[in-house]
C-alpha cells in the first residue's frame, strides 16, 4: 500500500511541473491594417506581419480566406509578397486571415489591406466615334459636339484632359478646336465645301493626371477616339462650264439638225448640284446653230456654205440654274464656243495664165501655154502656168501625157496650194535641134481625193540651136596631192581630154587657168603634164588647196575644161597663234562669264600638227576658272564674289591661256586673259557679332553702354558705307551715333543724356533693335540687350542636373558631369562646394570619396579610389554653389543641387559559388542516365548579361573507403537553371553506377560567365552500394502496392526520418506466396549525412506504433500488438481545471498517477493470477496434453497467465471449457490460414509499451512467456515480428 502512496505522490509532482511547462500564452498581432500599392509586381515586397510573443518563440506565420492567393507570407519572418496581380479598382480593401503560431498556440485574425492608386487605368471614351454633319456656313465659334471619357482611378490619376492629336487632313488642323477640360469641340475656322475639304477625321485624346505609387516613376495613360466629320453644302456659288476654251468643227452643208458640239457646265455647289438650263445668246452669223436646253448639245439650224461664211464662227452660251440661290437669284455663267467650218471637196482643179504682177485679178483661165529651150539644155521651162483649187484643202496631183512626155518632167507634181507650173527637161539628150526642132505635150491637173475632178492643157516647146562639140575630159574633178615645199619640176600628173569631132583629133592644146595658178603650177601644152613651179611658194600654212581649170581648146577654139583640186600636204612647221593679243572682258560679280579664246594653228587642219589643246596656267586664282580643252570657252567655276578677291587687285584678275598643238614636237604658245570682277551691292550690313548684351548702371545720364559693329563686305564706298539706328525697344532712352572703322562701322550706344535709368522701374532690360543700313537701304537687323544693373543682392540657384553613367574601374581624368547653376545678378561669380558625397552599398548609403568637386562645378574621378559597381552601383554628390560678388545678403543657393552618378557594370568578376551545408548521395542501384544527384548554386557579382554563368563538369574522381582516389569518365553532367538571381548547376548522372563501389565521387564543377571568368567547385557525392538494400514484404499483389506506393514511402520516410529510396517492387516466390499473395519492396533507407539504414534498424524505427498501424493497414507483415493509443493531453486545459476546481484536479491526479504505475504493478498482477488459474485447473484438463505453443508440457505455474483471465475475474468456472478453446486456438503453425482481410486488425507490436523500446536499446524484453517464444519463434525463421490475438477470446473472458 505504501508503494502504491508513493507512486500517486510522484504523479501529482509530476503532474504540477507539466502544468509549469506548459503554462504559455498566445502570439499577439499588432496592427489589422496595411496600405500596399495596387502596382507592386509579382514576387515584390508588400509589407510585414508585425506580431510578437511574450515568451519571444520563434512564430511562424501563414496566410488563408479567399484573398490568400494574392499574396505570399514567409513562414518565419511574416514578409508578404505578391503573388497575384493586384487591382484597386476590382476591390479597395481586401480583408485577409492570418494565423500566427509559436509552436505551442496559435492566433488568428483578420487583417485589411487597403490598396493605394497606382493610375493603371487608361480614361476610356463613352462613345466608340463622334460623329457628325456640319453646314458649311456654320458660324466660327460654335460648339459642335462633346467627347466624354471616363477614367477607373481616382485623384488627379482619374482628371481627364482632351485634346486634338491630328486632322485629316492636315489644312483642318486650324478650323477645329477643343476645350481641354470639357471636351467641347469648337468650330476655330471657317469651312468650305468646295476650295476646303468635305470631310475631316479628328483625332482627339483624352489624357490622364497621371500617378505613381511602387514605382519612381509618374504613369501617364491616354486613349484616342475619332470623330468624322461631314460638311453639307449650301448653294453659294455660280455655275461653271468645264473643259473650256470650246472649240468645235461642222463641215459644209451639213444637214440641219447635225450636232456640232456639247457645253457641260455645272453646280459649283457640288452638294447640291442644280439643273442646269443652256442658251445662246449672241453668234457672229445669225440663224446657223442652235443649243438644247437641257443637255447643251449645239446642232445645226440652216444650211452652212464655207465660201460664203468663212472658217470660223463664233458663238456666246449661257448657263442658268433652275432653282434661286441663297440670295433669291438664278446663278449663270457664260463662255464662248468657236466653230471651225470645214470645207468639203466640190470644185475641180484649173489652169491660169496671170500677168506679171502675180495677183489673182490678173489671172486668167487657160487652156494652152507655149515655152523655149535650146538643144542638149538641162533646167526648167518657164511657160507661164498657175494651176488653183477652190476649196480650202486641196491635194492636185499634175501629170504629163503625150508623145514627147518622156523628155520632160512636171514640177511640181504634187501641190496643195497655188502653184506655178513648170517643165523640167528630163532627158537632154533628146533635145537635139538636128533631130527635131518642136515638142507638144499636155499637162493634166487630177484632184487626188476626188479624181474625176481634172483638168487639161497643152504645151509646146520650141528647140534651139547650140555649138555642141567641145574637147571633153574624162573626168569633171580630179583630187591631187603635192607635199609642200617639192622641189621645181615635180610632177603632179598629166590629165588629156577627148572631142568627138574628127577634126580636133591630135589637135587639142591645154593650159592652165587661172594665170595666178601658174606661179606655183604649169601644164606642158601638148602633153597634158602638170607640174611644180615654185617650191618657195608651196607653203601649205600659206596655202593647203590650189583650185584650178584644166583648159582643152580645139582647133575652132571650142574650150572643154576640167577642174583640178591640188592638196599642199602639211608638216609641222607652225606655232599656234592666238586671235589677239590679250582678251579684257567685265563681269559682274555673280555672274556669269564665258568667253572663247580662239588660237588658229597654219599646220593641216586635218592632222594633228593643227589640233590644238586649250589650258589655263597655276596662278593664285587659276582655280576659280575652267577653260575647255578642245573648244577654248572660258568660264568660271563657281560665283564671282568680287569681295573674295584681294582688294588691292581692285577687282583685277590676270590668266594666262596656252594653246599647244599635238603634233611632234609640240608647239605652243600664251595668251595673257584679264577679268574684271565689277562690284555690285550684293552684301547686306552684317553686324559682329550677330548679337549683343551690354550692361550699364541705373542713373547715370549719358552713360557709355556699348558698341556695335557692322560690316559690308562690299568693296566699293559707294555699296559698304554704313548707318546705324535705333528702330525699336529704345523707349526714348539711348541713342547711337555712327563711326568709320577700320573696316566697318561702329555705332556707339549710351544713355540719352536726358535720361536716368531707373532700377526700380518696371524695366530693367530693354531690348533694342539697331538697324544697319547702306546708301542703297539694304539693311541688318540686330538685337542688343541692355541690362540695368543693380547691386549684386540675388542669391544664386541651380539648374537641374542630368544623371551621369560612369563605368566601373575607369580611370578617366576628364570631366564626367557638371554641375551648373545661374544667377538674376548681371555681375556674379559662381563657385562650387561640396556639401556631401554618399555612395549606395547594399542599398545604403554611406560618406565616400570616389569623384573631387572643382570650384568650376565640374565633377571628375578621384584617382585615389577605384569606381567599384559591385561595391556602390551609385554616388550621389550634394553641392552648393556660391557668387562671390555679391554684394548684400547671402551669397550661397537656398536649396543644394545633387547629381545622382550611376555606376555601369564590367564583367571583371568571376563566378562565385554560393556556400551549401548539404551531403549529396546518391544510390547507386536507382541511378540511371539523367538522374538528378547534386547540385550546384553559384552568383556573380557582375550585372545584366555579365553574371549569367553556365555550369559544367570538367573533372570525375572516385575515393573508396580507404582514401584512395582514381579518375572517372565524365559519369556526370551539369544542367544549368536560373532562380532569380541565382544560378543552380543540377548533376545529374550520364549513365548507370557501379552498385559494388563504397566511397565517394570527386565532381570537379566549373562555373563559366559570358565573359570567360571562371571558378570552380568540387562536390563530393556518397554512394550507398548494395550492403544497405532492405526488403519489405506486403500481403498485396504488385498492382496494389505500386498504387499504394506514395503513402508507403511517405509512411516510411516519417517513422525512420531517411530518404526512401525504392528500387523494385516483385512478387515473392518462396513459400509463403503460396497460401498468399506476397509482395517484396527493395528499399534503401538514405539519411542526408550519407549514411543509411541497416534492416535491422528499419525493422526496430518502423515498430514504432506510431507509424506501425499505418503500414500494417498498407499491407506490411510484422508481428507484434496493437498499442494502446493514448489520446494527447493538452497541458492549457489542466491548467484552467485546476484554476476552476480541485475536485476535477484530484481525478485528473488519479488518472495520471494509474497511467504512471501500470507498468510496475502489471508484473506482479499477471504472476497473481497466474497462481490462482493453476490452482483452479480441473485435473482432466490436465491430462489434454501440450497445449500451450512452444512448450511440451504443461505447468502448475501456469506461464502462460493470459489463457484464463476469466478465472482471475471470479467468473463462474463454466468458462474453463472456453478457456480449452482458447488453448486449442493457440496451437498453430506458420502456414495457418489467416482468414480474409481482418489481418490487419490482428497484426500488432508484441512489445508492452512504446517506452520500454526506447529506453532498452538492446533486445526487447518480453513479459510474457508466450511472448518470448513467439518472438524467439520468428526470429529464427527471420522475419518479422507478428502476433495474432485468439479469435476465441470475447469480452466476457476479459
Amino acid at each position: 500500500m505504501s508503494s502504491v502512496m508513493e507512486g500517486i505522490t510522484g504523479s501529482i509532482l509530476l503532474l504540477c511541473l507539466i502544468s509549469l511547462t506548459y503554462a504559455n500564452t498566445s502570439p499577439r498581432i499588432e496592427y489589422s491594417f496595411y496600405n500596399v500599392c495596387e502596382d507592386i509586381p509579382i514576387g515584390g515586397y508588400a509589407f510585414t506581419i508585425k506580431a510578437s510573443d511574450t515568451e519571444n518563440n520563434n512564430l511562424t506565420y501563414s496566410l488563408s480566406g479567399p484573398n490568400a492567393e494574392y499574396f505570399n507570407v514567409g513562414k518565419h519572418t511574416g514578409i508578404v509578397t505578391i503573388k497575384r496581380p493586384l487591382d484597386r479598382e476590382i476591390t479597395e480593401v481586401m480583408p485577409l486571415d492570418v494565423l500566427v503560431s509559436d509552436g505551442s498556440n496559435s492566433t488568428p485574425q483578420e487583417i485589411y489591406i487597403i490598396l493605394d492608386e497606382a493610375n493603371d487605368n487608361k480614361p476610356l471614351f463613352q462613345e466608340a466615334s463622334y460623329d457628325d454633319e456640319i453646314p458649311e456656313n456654320t458660324t466660327v465659334g460654335t460648339v459642335l459636339f462633346r467627347v466624354h471619357a471616363t477614367d477607373a482611378d481616382t485623384g488627379a490619376a482619374g482628371v481627364v484632359h482632351y485634346s486634338i492629336v491630328q486632322v485629316t487632313p492636315n489644312e483642318g488642323s486650324s478650323v477645329f478646336s477643343i476645350i481641354a477640360t470639357t471636351g467641347d469641340v469648337k468650330l476655330a475656322g471657317p469651312l468650305n465645301y468646295t476650295s476646303l475639304s468635305t470631310f475631316y477625321r479628328l483625332e482627339i485624346k483624352a489624357t490622364d493626371g497621371g500617378g505613381q505609387c511602387h514605382y519612381n516613376e509618374t504613369n501617364y495613360f491616354s486613349s484616342v477616339v475619332y470623330s468624322f466629320i461631314a460638311v453639307e453644302d449650301v448653294a453659294d456659288l455660280d455655275p461653271q462650264f468645264l473643259g473650256v476654251p470650246y472649240i468645235g468643227r461642222v463641215e459644209e452643208n451639213s444637214p440641219v439638225d447635225t450636232s456640232v458640239f456639247k457645253v457641260t457646265a455645272m453646280d459649283q455647289d457640288i452638294g447640291i448640284n442644280d439643273v442646269i438650263h443652256y442658251s445662246i445668246i449672241n453668234s457672229t452669223e445669225a440663224g446657223l446653230f442652235k443649243i438644247s436646253r437641257d443637255n447643251g448639245v449645239i446642232s445645226v439650224m440652216s444650211p452652212i456654205d464655207r465660201e460664203h461664211v468663212g472658217d470660223t464662227v463664233s458663238l456666246t452660251v449661257k448657263a442658268t440654274e433652275s432653282k434661286p440661290n441663297i440670295h433669291g437669284s438664278q446663278a449663270s455663267a457664260t463662255a464662248n464656243v468657236l466653230i471651225n467650218i470645214i470645207d468639203l471637196n466640190d470644185n475641180k482643179p484649173k489652169f491660169y495664165k496671170c500677168g506679171d504682177s502675180g495677183d489673182a485679178a490678173s489671172c486668167v483661165t487657160a487652156s494652152h501655154f507655149t515655152g523655149d529651150v535650146f538643144e542638149h539644155s538641162l533646167g526648167s521651162i518657164s511657160i507661164n502656168m498657175t494651176v488653183k483649187d477652190l476649196d480650202k484643202i486641196s491635194r492636185i496631183k499634175l501629170i504629163l501625157e503625150g508623145t514627147d512626155k518622156d523628155v520632160f518632167s512636171v514640177e511640181p507634181q504634187y501641190t496643195s496650194a497655188d502653184s506655178i507650173i513648170q517643165l523640167l527637161v528630163k532627158q537632154p539628150k533628146l533635145l537635139d535641134f538636128e533631130d527635131k526642132q518642136q515638142m507638144v505635150l499636155q499637162v493634166v491637173a487630177i484632184d487626188e481625193d476626188e479624181p474625176s475632178y481634172r483638168s487639161t492643157a497643152t504645151v509646146t516647146i520650141n528647140i534651139k540651136d547650140t555649138n555642141d562639140n567641145s574637147p571633153i575630159f574624162p573626168h569633171d574633178t580630179y583630187k591631187l596631192n603635192v607635199s609642200e615645199h617639192s622641189p621645181v619640176g615635180t610632177i603632179v600628173a598629166t590629165i588629156t581630154a577627148e572631142d568627138p569631132d574628127t577634126m580636133d583629133q591630135g589637135n587639142i592644146t591645154y593650159r592652165l587657168l587661172p594665170e595666178s595658178i601658174r606661179l606655183y603650177f604649169d601644164v606642158e601644152p601638148k602633153t597634158g603634164t602638170i607640174y611644180v613651179k615654185n617650191t618657195t611658194l608651196l607653203d601649205r600654212e600659206v596655202r593647203s588647196l590650189y583650185s584650178a581649170t584644166l583648159e582643152a581648146r580645139d582647133i575652132d577654139e571650142k574650150p572643154g575644161t576640167t577642174v583640178l583640186e591640188i592638196t599642199v600636204t602639211d608638216i609641222n612647221d607652225q606655232n599656234p597663234v592666238f586671235n589677239r593679243d590679250s582678251y579684257l572682258v567685265f563681269v559682274e560679280e555673280g555672274g556669269q562669264l564665258e568667253i572663247k579664246i580662239e588660237a588658229t594653228d597654219g599646220d593641216d587642219a586635218d592632222t594633228e600638227n593643227s589640233q590644238i589643246v586649250y589650258g589655263i596656267m597655276q596662278s593664285k586664282y587659276s582655280n576659280n576658272f575652267t577653260i575647255n580643252p578642245i573648244t577654248g570657252v572660258l568660264k568660271n567655276k563657281g560665283k564671282l564674289d568680287r569681295e573674295a578677291l584681294d582688294p588691292k587687285l581692285n577687282g583685277r584678275i590676270e590668266l594666262n591661256v596656252t594653246a599647244t598643238d599635238k603634233g611632234s614636237p609640240p608647239l605652243s604658245s600664251v595668251v595673257t586673259v584679264i577679268i574684271n570682277v565689277e562690284d555690285i551691292n550684293d552684301n547686306v550690313p552684317q553686324f559682329n557679332p550677330s548679337s549683343y548684351n551690354f550692361s550699364v548702371k541705373e542713373g547715370e545720364r549719358g552713360a557709355y553702354v556699348g558698341f556695335v559693329y557692322a560690316e559690308d563686305l562690299d568693296q566699293t564706298t559707294d555699296f559698304n558705307r554704313i548707318s546705324f539706328s535705333i528702330i525699336d525697344g529704345s523707349f526714348g532712352s539711348f541713342i547711337i551715333r555712327t563711326f568709320a572703322d577700320k573696316r566697318g562701322y561702329r555705332g556707339n550706344i549710351t544713355v540719352d543724356p536726358d535720361i536716368e535709368l531707373d532700377y526700380e522701374s518696371a524695366r530693367k532690360q530693354f531690348r533694342l533693335r539697331v538697324e544697319a543700313t547702306d546708301l542703297e537701304q539694304k539693311k541688318a537687323v540686330t538685337i542688343v540687350e541692355v541690362n540695368v544693373l543693380d547691386v549684386n543682392d540675388e542669391r544664386p540657384e541651380f539648374t537641374p542636373t542630368a544623371p551621369v553613367t560612369v563605368k566601373e574601374n575607369t580611370t578617366v581624368s576628364g570631366v564626367i558631369g557638371s554641375f551648373t547653376g545661374q544667377d538674376k545678378d548681371g555681375n556674379h561669380s559662381l563657385v562650387y562646394e561640396l556639401e556631401s558625397m554618399n555612395c549606395r552599398c547594399n542599398g545604403s548609403l554611406i560618406p565616400c570619396g570616389w569623384f573631387i568637386l572643382d570650384p568650376t562645378g565640374e565633377v571628375r574621378l578621384n584617382l585615389s579610389y577605384r569606381v567599384d559597381y559591385e561595391q556602390c552601383d551609385q554616388v550621389v554628390i550634394e553641392a552648393q554653389v556660391l557668387d562671390e560678388f555679391t554684394e548684400k545678403g547671402e551669397n550661397n543657393s537656398v536649396k543644394t543641387e545633387k547629381m545622382v552618378i550611376n555606376i555601369e557594370d564590367i564583367n571583371d568578376n568571376a563566378p562565385e559559388f554560393l556556400p551549401s551545408e548539404s551531403v549529396f548521395v546518391v544510390v547507386s542501384e536507382s541511378a540511371s542516365k539523367g538522374t538528378s544527384v547534386a547540385g550546384v548554386t553559384a552568383t556573380d557579382l557582375d550585372s545584366g548579361v555579365n553574371r549569367q554563368i553556365d555550369f559544367k563538369v570538367t573533372n570525375v574522381q572516385f575515393e573508396d573507403t580507404t582514401n584512395h582516389t582514381s579518375n572517372m569518365r565524365m559519369l556526370f553532367e551539369a544542367i544549368t537553371t536560373q532562380q532569380k538571381d541565382i544560378y543552380v548547376g543540377i548533376i545529374q548522372t550520364t549513365e548507370g553506377l557501379d552498385m559494388s563501389l563504397k566511397g565517394k565521387y570527386l565532381v570537379t564543377v566549373t562555373a563559366t560567365d559570358t565573359g570567360g571568368l571562371s571558378s570552380r567547385t568540387v562536390l563530393e557525392i556518397f554512394t550507398v552500394d548494395e550492403s544497405y538494400k532492405v526488403e519489405l514484404q506486403f500481403t498485396r499483389t504488385v498492382e496494389e502496392v505500386e498504387q499504394d506506393r506514395d503513402k508507403i514511402i511517405w509512411s516510411l520516410t516519417a517513422a525512420t526520418k531517411t530518404a526512401v529510396e525504392v528500387v523494385a517492387i516483385r512478387p515473392e516466390t518462396g513459400e509463403i506466396s503460396r497460401a498468399s499473395t506476397i509482395t517484396v519492396m527493395v528499399v534503401y533507407f538514405v539519411f542526408s549525412n550519407g549514411t543509411a539504414l541497416t534492416s535491422t534498424e528499419v525493422e526496430r524505427m518502423v515498430s514504432v506504433p506510431e507509424y506501425y498501424p499505418v503500414l500494417a493497414d498498407l499491407g506490411l507483415r510484422y508481428i507484434g500488438q496493437a498499442p494502446v493509443i493514448e489520446p494527447d493531453v493538452d497541458p492549457v486545459k489542466y491548467i484552467l481545471l485546476g484554476m476552476v476546481g480541485g475536485l476535477i484536479i484530484l481525478l485528473a491526479v488519479l488518472t495520471t498517477s494509474l497511467m504512471c504505475t501500470r507498468r510496475k504493478y502489471r508484473r506482479k498482477l499477471k504472476a497473481a493470477k497466474a497462481m490462482k488459474s493453476a490452482s483452479m485447473v480441473a485435473s482432466d484438463n490436465q491430462k489434454g496434453g501440450a497445449v500451450v505453443p512452444g512448450t511440451n508440457k504443461y505447468t502448475m505455474e501456469g506461464a502462460n497467465p493470459v489463457l484464463n483471465l476469466t478465472m482471475v475475474l471470479d467468473l463462474d468456472e463454466a468458462s474453463s471449457d472456453v478457456d480449452k478453446v482458447s488453448l486449442n486456438s493457440l496451437d498453430y503453425n506458420d502456414d495457418m490460414d489467416i482468414h480474409g482481410k481482418d489481418i490487419k486488425t490482428n497484426m500488432l507490436m508484441i512489445q508492452e509499451e512504446e517506452e520500454e523500446e526506447e529506453e532498452d536499446s538492446g533486445p526487447p524484453e518480453y513479459i510474457e512467456p508466450l511472448g518470448a517464444a513467439l518472438a524467439q519463434r520468428g526470429q529464427k525463421r527471420d522475419k518479422p515480428h507478428v502476433g495474432f490475438n485468439n479469435p476465441a477470446f470475447s469480452t466476457t473472458d476479459l
